[in-house]
Protein backbone atom coordinates (compact mmCIF):
# COMPACT_ATOMS: atom_id res chain seq x y z
CA UNK A 1 0.00 0.00 0.00
CA UNK A 2 0.96 3.79 -0.41
CA UNK A 3 1.46 5.79 2.73
CA UNK A 4 -1.87 7.50 2.53
CA UNK A 5 -3.73 4.40 2.37
CA UNK A 6 -1.94 2.80 5.23
CA UNK A 7 -2.96 5.70 7.44
CA UNK A 8 -6.39 5.58 5.84
CA UNK A 9 -6.74 1.74 6.52
CA UNK A 10 -5.48 1.32 10.11
CA UNK A 11 -8.41 0.79 12.28
CA UNK A 12 -7.66 -1.03 16.09
CA UNK A 13 -8.09 -4.31 15.29
CA UNK A 14 -10.03 -6.36 18.31
CA UNK A 15 -10.96 -9.69 17.09
CA UNK A 16 -8.07 -11.92 15.73
CA UNK A 17 -7.45 -15.23 14.06
CA UNK A 18 -5.28 -17.80 15.57
CA UNK A 19 -2.99 -17.53 12.95
CA UNK A 20 0.34 -16.66 14.97
CA UNK A 21 3.13 -14.08 13.94
CA UNK A 22 6.77 -15.02 13.57
CA UNK A 23 9.97 -13.03 15.51
CA UNK A 24 11.08 -12.02 11.92
CA UNK A 25 7.68 -10.24 11.02
CA UNK A 26 8.31 -8.85 14.82
CA UNK A 27 11.75 -7.45 14.46
CA UNK A 28 10.88 -5.64 10.85
CA UNK A 29 8.29 -4.00 12.75
CA UNK A 30 10.65 -2.47 15.31
CA UNK A 31 13.02 -1.67 13.04
CA UNK A 32 10.52 0.35 11.63
CA UNK A 33 9.64 1.76 14.62
CA UNK A 34 13.27 3.02 15.51
CA UNK A 35 12.95 5.11 12.90
CA UNK A 36 10.51 7.22 14.25
CA UNK A 37 12.08 11.18 15.40
CA UNK A 38 13.17 11.41 18.72
CA UNK A 39 14.12 14.79 20.82
CA UNK A 40 18.26 15.16 20.09
CA UNK A 41 17.94 11.95 18.69
CA UNK A 42 18.72 10.23 21.99
CA UNK A 43 16.33 7.61 20.70
CA UNK A 44 15.20 6.25 24.13
CA UNK A 45 13.13 3.40 23.44
CA UNK A 46 13.30 -0.25 24.01
CA UNK A 47 11.04 -3.06 23.11
CA UNK A 48 9.92 -6.45 24.49
CA UNK A 49 8.25 -9.10 23.42
CA UNK A 50 6.05 -11.69 23.78
CA UNK A 51 5.00 -14.65 21.23
CA UNK A 52 2.90 -16.93 23.67
CA UNK A 53 -1.04 -16.80 22.90
CA UNK A 54 -1.94 -18.68 25.80
CA UNK A 55 0.60 -16.05 28.52
CA UNK A 56 -0.56 -13.04 26.85
CA UNK A 57 -4.13 -14.39 27.52
CA UNK A 58 -3.40 -14.72 31.46
CA UNK A 59 -1.71 -11.39 31.87
CA UNK A 60 -4.76 -10.15 30.61
CA UNK A 61 -6.28 -11.89 32.92
CA UNK A 62 -4.29 -10.90 35.75
CA UNK A 63 -4.28 -7.28 34.69
CA UNK A 64 -7.98 -7.25 33.87
CA UNK A 65 -8.84 -8.25 37.85
CA UNK A 66 -5.95 -5.90 39.08
CA UNK A 67 -7.70 -3.04 36.98
CA UNK A 68 -11.27 -3.74 38.47
CA UNK A 69 -9.90 -4.03 42.46
CA UNK A 70 -7.50 -0.82 41.66
CA UNK A 71 -9.16 1.53 39.17
CA UNK A 72 -9.02 4.11 41.55
CA UNK A 73 -5.25 4.29 41.78
CA UNK A 74 -4.96 4.63 37.76
CA UNK A 75 -6.18 7.52 36.04
CA UNK A 76 -9.44 5.78 33.83
CA UNK A 77 -11.83 7.16 36.51
CA UNK A 78 -15.32 4.63 37.40
CA UNK A 79 -16.59 5.28 33.65
CA UNK A 80 -13.85 2.29 33.13
CA UNK A 81 -15.52 -0.34 34.88
CA UNK A 82 -18.65 -0.97 32.89
CA UNK A 83 -15.69 -2.25 30.46
CA UNK A 84 -13.51 -4.19 32.71
CA UNK A 85 -16.20 -5.46 34.62
CA UNK A 86 -18.00 -7.33 31.43
CA UNK A 87 -17.08 -10.56 31.43
CA UNK A 88 -16.69 -11.14 27.66
CA UNK A 89 -14.33 -8.12 27.65
CA UNK A 90 -10.84 -9.85 26.96
CA UNK A 91 -8.04 -7.18 27.87
CA UNK A 92 -5.47 -8.36 24.85
CA UNK A 93 -8.34 -9.83 23.08
CA UNK A 94 -6.77 -12.58 22.02
CA UNK A 95 -3.93 -11.42 19.73
CA UNK A 96 -0.87 -14.01 19.65
CA UNK A 97 1.69 -11.43 19.76
CA UNK A 98 2.47 -8.34 22.52
CA UNK A 99 4.61 -5.63 22.13
CA UNK A 100 5.76 -3.54 25.11
CA UNK A 101 7.34 -0.12 23.57
CA UNK A 102 9.31 1.31 26.74
CA UNK A 103 11.05 4.36 27.64
CA UNK A 104 14.38 3.58 29.28
CA UNK A 105 15.30 7.24 30.06
CA UNK A 106 13.48 10.03 32.27
CA UNK A 107 14.56 12.66 29.81
CA UNK A 108 12.07 15.05 28.97
CA UNK A 109 11.03 14.20 25.70
CA UNK A 110 11.27 10.58 26.01
CA UNK A 111 7.41 9.00 26.79
CA UNK A 112 6.57 11.15 23.84
CA UNK A 113 9.12 10.15 21.52
CA UNK A 114 8.16 6.14 21.89
CA UNK A 115 4.71 7.16 21.42
CA UNK A 116 6.18 8.34 18.12
CA UNK A 117 7.87 5.08 17.59
CA UNK A 118 4.80 3.42 18.44
CA UNK A 119 2.64 4.81 16.20
CA UNK A 120 5.24 3.85 13.25
CA UNK A 121 5.23 0.81 14.22
CA UNK A 122 1.08 0.05 14.45
CA UNK A 123 1.62 1.53 10.88
CA UNK A 124 4.30 -0.91 9.95
CA UNK A 125 1.87 -3.71 10.94
CA UNK A 126 -0.54 -2.08 8.64
CA UNK A 127 1.33 -2.14 5.90
CA UNK A 128 1.89 -6.25 6.52
CA UNK A 129 -1.49 -6.74 6.47
CA UNK A 130 -1.62 -7.46 10.15
CA UNK A 131 -3.95 -5.46 12.28
CA UNK A 132 -2.82 -4.17 16.12
CA UNK A 133 -4.80 -2.21 19.23
CA UNK A 134 -2.59 0.12 21.93
CA UNK A 135 -4.31 -1.35 24.46
CA UNK A 136 -3.82 1.68 27.67
CA UNK A 137 -5.65 0.01 30.33
CA UNK A 138 -2.87 -2.84 30.49
CA UNK A 139 0.09 -0.24 30.94
CA UNK A 140 -0.74 0.59 35.40
CA UNK A 141 -0.60 -2.95 35.69
CA UNK A 142 2.43 -3.60 33.45
CA UNK A 143 4.85 -0.59 35.44
CA UNK A 144 3.83 -2.37 38.91
CA UNK A 145 7.54 -3.15 40.07
CA UNK A 146 6.48 -6.78 40.66
CA UNK A 147 5.18 -7.73 37.29
CA UNK A 148 8.10 -5.55 35.62
CA UNK A 149 10.21 -8.32 38.10
CA UNK A 150 8.43 -11.49 36.93
CA UNK A 151 8.96 -10.07 32.67
CA UNK A 152 12.16 -9.43 33.32
CA UNK A 153 11.95 -5.94 32.55
CA UNK A 154 14.62 -3.25 34.31
CA UNK A 155 12.62 -2.03 36.87
CA UNK A 156 13.69 1.79 35.88
CA UNK A 157 11.79 1.46 32.02
CA UNK A 158 8.51 2.51 31.31
CA UNK A 159 5.75 1.11 29.67
CA UNK A 160 4.38 3.76 27.61
CA UNK A 161 2.39 1.57 24.54
CA UNK A 162 1.61 -2.04 25.06
CA UNK A 163 0.74 -2.87 22.01
CA UNK A 164 -1.17 -6.14 20.74
CA UNK A 165 -1.11 -7.66 17.12
CA UNK A 166 -2.36 -10.49 15.10
CA UNK A 167 -4.11 -11.25 11.51
CA UNK A 168 -7.44 -9.78 12.03
CA UNK A 169 -10.65 -11.70 11.53
CA UNK A 170 -12.08 -9.08 9.66
CA UNK A 171 -10.61 -5.66 9.07
CA UNK A 172 -13.07 -2.81 10.93
CA UNK A 173 -15.09 -0.48 9.68
CA UNK A 174 -13.69 3.06 9.65
CA UNK A 175 -15.36 5.17 12.84
CA UNK A 176 -14.59 8.76 10.57
CA UNK A 177 -12.78 12.00 12.34
CA UNK A 178 -14.16 14.79 12.70
CA UNK A 179 -12.62 17.67 10.85
CA UNK A 180 -9.61 19.03 12.24
CA UNK A 181 -9.71 22.24 14.21
CA UNK A 182 -6.90 24.73 12.34
CA UNK A 183 -6.04 27.58 13.71
CA UNK A 184 -4.33 30.15 10.67
CA UNK A 185 -1.56 32.15 12.65
CA UNK A 186 -1.22 35.46 10.84
CA UNK A 187 2.64 35.99 10.44
CA UNK A 188 4.11 38.96 13.09
CA UNK A 189 5.75 41.77 12.07
CA UNK A 190 9.59 41.14 12.06
CA UNK A 191 10.65 42.92 15.61
CA UNK A 192 7.23 42.47 17.07
CA UNK A 193 7.55 41.19 20.65
CA UNK A 194 4.60 38.22 20.87
CA UNK A 195 5.27 38.22 24.33
CA UNK A 196 3.49 41.87 24.85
Amino acid sequence: MDFSSVVQNRHSVRDYTVESIGQAQVERLIKTAILAPSAMNLQPWAFAVLLDRERIAKYAKRAKEWLLANLSKTTFGEPARHMLGDPKFVLFYGAPALVLVMSKSSETQAMEDCCLAAGSLILAARNENLGSCWVGFARPWLNLEPTKQELGLPKQYQIVAPIVLGHPKAWPAPHGRNAPEIHWLAAAEVGTDLHK
